[in-house]
């Protein structure tokens, strides 16, 4: 049976990109959440939540929290998992170009929340939105921004 298990896997197709972990920061003020827009593809000029790469060795909670800092100079500790999800994306001629399984981690501000987000690293602007403001957000909006941030709506009771 090992040896049948052995033939399988060696004769599958196997692509020539592996899944990576990416992160994305959840950092919530109030009513608002903090979102960049993007510089670089494939979510180049769109709104969303901070993140990126996880780096060899690093924990996810540490990843989200780098990469909130770099792209908008927020400190924040990462509390939560939130949401895990593929983010696939293929190339004109069929070929997967890459797979990220991203996790989507809240983050939380030390308290007094005082310092200003200044856009760094690969964001071009960063802001805060309202729930409604994301909802209007329409094409403008990353690939889940939506569904996450109802998420955390209603995980904290507010509709």
């Amino acid at each position: 049976m090992q040896g049948t298990l052995h033939y399988i896997i060696m004769n599958a197709h196997t692509p020539s990109v592996f899944p990576r972990a990416g992160v994305l920061a959840i950092v919530r003020r109030g009513c608002n959440f903090l979102l960049v827009r993007r510089s670089n593809a494939p979510d180049a000029g769109l709104w969303g939540f901070p993140g990126g790469k996880v780096e060899g060795g690093e924990a996810f909670f540490r990843a989200a929290e780098r990469e909130l800092m770099e792209e908008t100079s927020i400190p924040a500790q990462a509390t939560s998992l939130i949401d895990v999800f593929d983010s696939v994306h293929y190339a004109p001629d069929g070929t997967l170009a890459f797979h990220y399984l991203i996790l989507a981690v809240l983050c939380t501000e030390p308290q007094p929340a005082l310092a200003l987000p200044i856009a760094g690293d690969d964001a071009q602007e960063v802001r805060w939105f309202s729930y409604e403001e994301i909802s209007q957000l329409g094409q403008q909006a990353s690939a889940r921004l939506y569904t996450i941030a109802q998420t955390i709506m209603r995980a904290q009771n507010q509709p």
